[in-house]
């Protein structure tokens, strides 16, 4: 089915301020548990501040590209077919195999140590909401707020999951 470009317009306009507001989020929320201020802190080296920043919103940034292009994630078999075609070694083969491994066993580590960090700071934030609900006054219904605003992250991780949107492509 062909679109007419009026609608295709829409959708791009569509998808690049879901975009934002979506990568937005994701900074506010980071800004507000005060991820990067920590790390400062804890490493003693304010002086690099603007390098957390930058390799923080080049993660998010790359990250996003690997998400929206899969083909992206198939770099390594790329590399692996071309290195193939010329007649590379088997021993030069293996190498490049584990350098792979080197690599990615490294991403992730810096991965799993970014998310404990947060996982960890989101918890610390967590303090804030009594003292928040006091400020405002609000003092009936924070419970059934809070257990609102799981029940719609749970019911849209599942309806997420059930579609099969796990790996697009």
């Amino acid at each position: 089915m062909i679109q007419n470009s009026g609608s295709q317009f829409f959708l791009a306009v569509y998808g690049l301020s879901a975009g934002l507001l979506v990568s937005a989020g994701i900074f506010t929320v980071l800004l507000a548990v005060g991820l990067t201020p920590r790390f400062v802190g804890t490493t003693h080296t304010a002086k690099k501040i603007l390098l957390y920043e930058g390799c923080i919103t080049a993660g998010a940034v790359i990250g996003t590209f690997f998400s929206v292009i899969p083909a992206l994630g198939h770099a390594g078999e790329w590399v692996r077919g071309q290195l193939f075609s010329v007649g590379a070694g088997e021993f030069f083969m293996s190498a490049v195999d584990v350098a792979g491994e080197i690599l990615l066993g490294t991403a992730g580590l810096f991965m799993g140590m970014f998310v404990g960090c947060l996982a960890l700071a989101i918890a610390e934030m967590l303090d804030s909401i009594p003292i928040f609900a006091r400020r405002v006054s609000y003092r009936h219904g924070l419970g059934l707020a809070v257990l609102a605003v799981a029940i719609g992250k749970l019911l849209g991780s599942l309806y997420y999951f059930w579609q099969g949107e796990i790996f697009p492509g």
